[in-house]
């Protein structure tokens, strides 16, 4: 249980894992990184320093991934997203619809980042829950949005309802309670689409 997220209502770090990763070239879930991590891993143990659940989506075909993934800190959930083919936006569906009725909040992840700072979690956390947990928060860096994306269960209909790989940008777009928080960490915007990229340090 991490020490940072149990004093906030139910609610944790929704890990997108379902997607393709044909930039990459292979599956980049088990890419090796220099500290003999896969890149998955990496992601799940950085939000496990600062969430007391995360549930990590991935496809019904990943059995094995499912049983490792299960053993990482953190004891992550399993949700799977039968149509993750389809586009990211089911994969989120899916996701969301698993921890719909036990979370009350949850914070939309990339599995391929990696190298985002625990601090900077902990201060959208606070951001998030600054605002009486009513507002949409997402980091900024150089001008450029970023993940996590921290929703309120408000949003979660919505969110049941995407579909196409655009995931939430249409949610985000339209929103009239959207805070963009500027953080001076890079990792918001890391993500590891090619072998090359995921030699950067964390």
């Amino acid at each position: 249980m991490s020490a940072d997220a149990a004093t906030y209502p139910a609610g944790g770090a929704l890990i997108l894992a379902a997607g393709f990763g044909r930039r990459f070239g292979a599956d980049k879930r088990a890419h090796k990184l220099p500290d003999g991590r896969t890149l998955l891993q990496a992601t799940c143990e950085r939000y496990a320093e600062v969430y007391e659940h995360l549930c990590v989506i991935l496809r019904p075909e990943d059995e094995a991934l499912a049983r490792q993934v299960r053993a990482w800190p953190g004891n992550p959930e399993i949700a799977l997203a039968a149509d993750a083919t389809l586009g990211m936006g089911h994969s989120l569906a899916a996701g969301v619809r698993t921890i719909a009725d036990d979370w009350s909040w949850a914070s939309v992840v990339l599995g391929d980042m990696p190298y985002i700072q625990a601090a900077t979690l902990r201060q959208l956390l606070e951001a998030f829950f600054d605002r009486d947990a009513e507002y949409i928060v997402q980091p900024v860096c150089d001008g450029r949005p970023g993940h996590p994306v921290t929703f309120p269960g408000s949003c979660f209909a919505a969110l049941c309802q995407l579909t196409g790989d655009e995931g939430a940008r249409t949610l985000l777009k339209n929103s009239d309670r959207l805070l963009r928080l500027p953080v001076g960490d890079q990792g918001v915007l890391a993500d590891v689409d090619t072998p090359e990229a995921a030699t950067r340090p964390g």
